[in-house]
């Protein structure tokens, strides 16, 4: 057998606030009123709440994140690369050969069967 359906509207007696007068439609209004209010209340309370908890968690599990990504903390700096390549004109003029090739060296290279191996220093 099929369920009955659930009555919907206002409960039997119940006046029709387009029946009412001005006064008992000023006091309807008031308590529906009333009602949000303590409705609305309740909902900040709950949500306050809730939202304290989530502040207490999330910034335990931020700095526990922060630490995990920075890792153990670097002292110092890092120390200067030491150089590889010497210029065959000017030996002054050094490259670690790290980076893009160095204009001197290319200009040196160009026209000529030099290679990179040509500028290498000969540690003794």
């Amino acid at each position: 057998m099929a369920k009955k359906a659930k009555r919907r509207g206002r409960p039997p007696g119940a006046k029709s606030p387009d029946k009412m007068d001005v006064g008992q439609l000023r006091q309807y209004i008031d308590r529906m009123e009333n009602l949000l209010k303590q409705k609305v209340s309740e909902q900040r309370s709950y949500f306050e709440e809730k939202l304290s908890e989530l502040s207490g968690y999330a910034s335990a599990k931020a700095s526990r994140v922060m630490r995990a990504i920075s890792g153990p903390k670097k002292k110092g700096t890092r120390k200067k690369a030491t150089p590889k390549y010497r210029s065959r004109k000017n030996p002054k003029i050094l490259w670690s050969g790290r980076g893009v090739t160095p204009v001197w060296m290319r200009e040196e290279m160009k026209g000529t069967k030099l290679k990179k191996d040509d500028f290498l220093i000969v540690k003794a």
